[in-house]
């Protein structure tokens, strides 16, 4: 893998970060793409200046998205590997939830991913390479309180599968990572005892890591795995099968 260049969106912190950390010891030139310039400088400067750089960016801003794969184009020449694993949560249930709450989801999940797919695809297109990989979630499945989030990580998932028939032909690649109960900073927010409640609700009684997520997408950016295309791989401690408590 050594040489060949991967942008990751939200890669300042949690599963975006240990997504940038574990492509970057694959021997990946990591771009960070964050909105928020001190997480996102800080992860890279831990990865180092010689194996990753730092693009500020707002991905629901469709000029700067476009400003974003021209500069990288030119910098750097080819784009191998496409993680989009930006956004956002606004949970509510529905008859609380403010419309702007759900644009807001939609506009960073499902229509900032699509750009991002957009101008990645145009370019894996031309030099017949590539790899895309959005990060969707469990939550596609249904969560209550968050129609806006599992409307957006569903959409995730159909764009994907679109995707990976317009650019099939062309030797590239599309899949999507469903992540569940992952112990991030968001999730150790929660109350504890509604976070034991979602422990034990998971057939492994735990808890996946960011780098559990990471090292599923390190599998898909590998060229071993360039024929595995228009799938979803669940990394969610085998929640996604429906078993409960």
């Amino acid at each position: 893998m050594q040489n060949r260049t991967a942008i990751i969106t939200g890669a300042g912190k949690g599963i975006g970060k240990a997504i940038a950390e574990r492509l970057s010891k694959d021997g990946f030139f990591v771009l960070l793409v964050d909105i928020d310039k001190v997480s996102g400088e800080a992860a890279t400067a831990a990865i180092g200046a010689e194996k990753a750089a730092f693009y500020l960016a707002d991905i629901t801003d469709e000029a700067r998205v476009k400003s974003l794969f021209e500069t990288v184009e030119k910098k750097y020449g080819r784009i191998e590997v496409l993680v989009n694993n930006a956004g956002i949560i606004r949970d509510n249930m529905i008859w609380n939830m403010e419309a702007a709450d759900f644009d807001a989801v939609i506009n960073i999940n499902l229509k900032g991913t699509w750009m991002m797919c957009r101008e990645a695809a145009k370019r894996m297109k031309q030099q017949n390479s590539g790899s895309i990989i959005n990060i969707s979630s469990r939550a596609w499945l249904g969560n209550a309180g968050q129609t806006n989030y599992s409307a957006s990580k569903a959409g995730i998932i159909g764009l994907t599968r679109s995707l990976a028939l317009e650019l099939g032909k062309y030797n590239v690649s599309v899949n999507a990572v469903a992540p569940g109960l992952i112990d991030t900073a968001l999730t150790q927010k929660l109350k504890k005892n509604i976070l034991e409640k979602l422990i034990q609700a998971q057939p492994s009684r735990s808890m996946g890591k960011p780098e559990d997520v990471a090292n599923t997408v390190s599998f898909l950016a590998s060229v071993k795995t360039n024929f595995i295309t228009g799938q979803t791989i669940y990394v969610d401690g085998g929640k996604s099968i429906g078993a409960g408590i």
